[in-house]
Parts: C-alpha cells; sequence; structure tokens
C-alpha cells in the first residue's frame, strides 16, 4: 500500500472515528471572542483584551486605517481602532487577523506548502471581500457584512489544517503535491464542517468550512458561501471556475462578469489583501 492510501485511510479512520486532532483556536482570538459576548464588556475593555497581543493589536490599528473603513483620519491607539471598527465587528476581525497563526509548522517541506495554503487562503477572501462590495452597492437592503465575509473566507479551508498535520508525519507525502491536494479536496469540508462546530461558529461559519467545494449545494438566498465560490473561482481553486462563475451570475452575485475585472474590482481587492499581508 503506498503512503498515499495509506495516509487516506488513516484520515478517513481518525474522522469517522473522532480521533483526528482538530486545530484549536488561538488563545488571543478566544479571548476577544468571548469578551465579545459578555454583554457588559465596553470599548475600552475590548481593548484592553486585544491590547494583550502587541502584533493583533497592531493589525487592528493597521485595519482601521485601511482603505476598507475608508477614513483619511489616522488612529494611533487600539481603543481609537476598536472603536473605529466597533464592537459587534472586533469578534470577527480579531479571529480573522489571528488565523494566520495556525498555519504554521516547524518542518520546512511543511512550512511552504502552509504559506502557499495561506497564500491562496488570502486570494480567496481578497476576491470575495470585492465581490461582496460590489453587491452591496447594487444591493443596499441585504444584510450581509464584510468581517462576516472575511472571516468566512479565511475559514473556508480550515479543514485542511488536521490533513497537512497528520501528513506531516511522511515527508514523502509533501514531495507530491498533487496528492495532497486531492486529499484535502476529498476531506477538507468535512473537516471543516467538524473544527467549525468545535469552536462554536454558527451556522454561517460551518456552511462555507462544509460546503464551498460542492457546488450542488445552495442556499435559498444570496450568501457568504456564494461569495466564497466566486472568490475561489477567481483565484482559479475550485473545479471548473468557468462553471461556478457562470452559476454565481445566474444566482445574481454579480450582474455583469466584466466588473470582476473592473479597475473598481482590482482595487479593492488589492485593500483587502493589505489587511492580511
Amino acid at each position: 500500500m503506498s503512503t498515499q492510501n495509506a495516509l487516506l485511510t488513516i484520515l478517513v479512520e481518525k474522522i469517522n472515528n473522532d480521533t483526528l486532532v482538530l486545530p484549536t483556536l488561538p488563545a488571543i482570538a478566544l479571548k476577544v471572542r468571548k469578551a465579545a459576548d459578555d454583554p457588559n464588556i465596553n470599548l475600552n475593555g475590548m481593548a484592553e483584551v486585544v491590547g494583550q497581543d502587541p502584533s493583533l493589536s497592531a493589525r487592528m490599528i493597521k485595519i482601521s486605517n485601511s482603505a476598507y473603513l475608508g477614513r483619511t483620519v489616522k488612529v494611533a491607539s487600539t481603543t481609537q481602532a476598536v472603536t473605529r471598527i466597533g464592537l459587534s465587528q472586533v469578534k470577527n476581525i480579531a479571529t480573522a487577523l489571528a488565523m494566520e497563526q495556525l498555519f504554521v509548522s516547524k518542518n520546512d517541506l511543511v512550512k511552504k506548502y502552509m504559506a502557499q495554503k495561506w497564500g491562496q487562503i488570502i486570494d480567496i477572501v481578497a476576491n470575495s471581500m470585492a465581490a461582496l462590495t460590489l453587491f452591496q452597492k447594487e444591493n443596499k437592503d441585504n444584510n450581509l457584512s464584510l468581517d462576516t465575509m472575511a472571516l468566512c473566507a479565511l475559514v473556508a479551508d480550515i479543514g485542511a489544517l488536521p490533513v497537512l498535520t497528520e501528513a506531516e508525519r511522511h515527508d514523502s507525502v509533501f514531495a507530491n503535491p498533487s496528492f495532497l491536494d486531492v486529499a484535502i479536496d476529498k476531506l477538507a469540508g468535512r473537516i471543516g464542517g467538524s473544527i467549525m462546530r468545535e469552536w462554536r461558529f454558527n451556522e454561517v461559519f460551518i456552511e462555507c468550512a462544509e460546503h464551498w467545494r460542492d457546488v450542488e449545494f445552495n442556499t435559498s438566498q444570496v450568501g457568504y458561501l456564494d461569495f466564497v465560490r466566486t472568490g475561489a473561482a477567481l483565484a482559479r481553486l475550485i473545479d471548473k471556475p468557468e462553471d461556478v462563475l457562470s452559476q454565481a451570475q445566474t444566482r445574481g452575485v454579480f450582474e455583469d462578469i466584466e466588473t470582476l475585472k473592473s479597475d473598481e474590482f482590482v482595487e479593492l481587492r488589492e485593500n483587502a489583501k493589505a489587511i492580511f499581508s
């Protein structure tokens, strides 16, 4: 039995027996989410929690000064950043910014693969945020939000992590990226759904992690899943990207494919990318 088949068998068995080691949410993200759920938390209290992690603090300030929030007056402190972003959004944005901490490895080969995976995820995030921004201009009455969009796209491929962690024990597998892609393709959805449930994320996130590759699965209304798929299709990270984009257009995610090639879209995409780079 080849290493690859063996690994696939091990993974499937572990998924079925519930013994696959799932990643845990970075500690700072847990703290922020817990604080955000406290009905008595105020902006200063939240700024204190965020301030416990200097790197998160710096990135929060960066995001609050980003083109996405469209402000010309720059903020310089965590409290100002939290105030500008708003309590309801801090939870998702802090989680999103902390996600990169999960894509690390001490093994050089795995590290390279993780970095590549993270880069692909950021492409999906940037495309989907840009597509949603254009959608919102045309559909003022929608109830979708950019911070939820960013986090949905970031966790969409979270199921790949346990596959990579398991494969870390078999160096030879990383020498064959096409096998890893097949394993991720086959199993990441199921695993991603399990991780989202384990992290107690709501249905929206579970749906994106579990079903974005499965184009047969659709919701009745246009939602985050549509934008994750559109983002993945534009980044050529989903099977039959043209078909996926055509389906998205039919569902009303965008009116004309040309808008996704416009200067405005490109600028929105680059602005979103800058947040996570």
